[in-house]
């Protein structure tokens, strides 16, 4: 604890680098692992994997219908599933779970390829460029687009629009994360208004399957499907982005492994699964407790937000041996957290997964090596990872 201000064990206002926050956070775990902050709107951080785990899988106690993330930036309407705890959330997740099972997820690989070698194709003739902002930043918008089945003509508004929307949210500026939010409500309800004059067939189209989901005969409410759309249509672009950049740190900083990978794209699926587990892209979803807690010796008070940092459990020590280092094959892989745990696990796994593999498969074909060139430019709450990656093509 911080003795000096007992309001604040951390401070995540404090400009980071690449590597800080996950120093800050090993210290916590080791001095302090529920640590309080009277910054971001006041919350308290849980940084050891046991008590991440516990909160995410009991929503009975850690509610997501309060707060879902720090800082806290849902100003315009519920949106589904991600905002509604057990059962309400429920219908949402049984239309568009089956939409995102692996074999419907692979089967956008051969697509999710095509797109990564025409990104690629000027970064290579240039000798290389901002892997953020050049491919990772487009690749997820385009693989959901195609999953959504949104119009050709909408991705680059959809890309502009969301990324709009993530830096209001990094630089912490309300009414502009409001203003670009409220765009990308727009598009959802566009998106559904063409789909109840012209219905998809709800096995393919997850905007017509929200149409089509019946609970007790009635239909879901549309503004929740709006909600849901709108969630959908921006969830997807950021972690994807982020993940990309800091594996391409990673890289640049172990050439023996990049060309390790190069040599036996074999041991990219595995690799893919140790980079989630060790830069796992959002610091933790919010929960707010229903009643008052006692977590590691501390009270907190029903209603105070809570941040689940499964960052920081991803690379707890007592879980995962020399956590802080990259250990290809890691044999308690599986037990990594970078999709959450319990009902609101991350819906898009395989998708996601799909899309990492490929991109790093073709990143690495394309090059002969790369290392980083500029400055790195890191994330800020929620996300934690690299924003902006300036690479050269060796």
């Amino acid at each position: 604890m911080n003795a000096s201000n007992p309001d604040r064990d951390f401070d995540p206002d404090l400009p980071e680098d690449f590597d800080s926050a996950h120093r800050d956070y090993a210290r916590l775990r080791a001095q302090c692992p529920v640590a309080h902050t009277d910054r971001l709107g006041g919350f308290w951080a849980l940084t050891r994997y046991e008590d991440v785990a516990k909160a995410a899988a009991d929503p009975r106690t850690f509610t997501t219908t309060v707060q879902n993330v720090i800082p806290k930036v849902a100003f315009t309407g519920r949106r589904p599933p991600l905002h509604l705890d057990p059962p309400e959330h429920t219908p949402y997740r049984r239309a568009l779970n089956p939409l995102l099972s692996l074999e419907k997820s692979e089967a956008l690989a051969p697509r999710t390829r095509e797109l990564s070698r025409e990104l690629l194709a000027p970064m290579v003739a240039n000798g290389g460029g901002d892997i953020c902002a050049e491919f990772s930043s487009y690749l997820p918008v385009h693989v959901f687009g195609e999953w959504m089945r949104v119009p050709a003509d909408w991705l680059d508004t959809l890309h502009d629009a969301g990324r709009a929307f993530i830096l209001a949210v990094h630089s912490t500026r309300p009414e502009a994360m409001k203003e670009t939010s409220l765009a990308l409500y727009d598009m959802a309800r566009d998106l559904i208004a063409r789909r109840k004059a012209d219905p998809h067939d709800p096995a393919i189209d997850p905007t017509s399957a929200l149409l089509a989901a019946r609970v007790d005969g009635e239909p879901l409410d549309d503004e929740m499907i709006v909600g849901t759309v709108r969630q959908v249509l921006v969830v997807g672009m950021v972690a994807p982005m982020v993940m990309v950049g800091s594996i391409c740190v990673h890289l640049s900083r172990d050439r023996d492994l990049q060309t390790r990978l190069r040599e036996d794209p074999s041991l990219i699926p595995a690799a893919v699964e140790e980079f989630l587990r060790l830069y796992s892209p959002y610091r933790g979803f919010a929960r707010t407790p229903t009643r008052d807690v006692e977590i590691g010796g501390r009270t907190i008070c029903e209603g105070e937000a809570v941040a689940m940092l499964y960052a920081s459990a991803n690379r707890d020590e007592a879980v995962f041996p020399d956590g802080d280092r990259f250990v290809l094959d890691r044999p308690n892989i599986a037990d990594h957290l970078a999709f959450g745990r319990g009902p609101h696990n991350c819906p898009g796994v395989h998708i996601a997964r799909m899309e990492l593999r490929v991109a790093l498969e073709e990143l690495l074909a394309a090059t002969n090596g790369f290392e980083v060139s500029g400055p790195v430019m890191p994330t800020r709450w929620p996300e934690i990872g690299a924003l902006s990656v300036p690479l050269a093509f060796t």
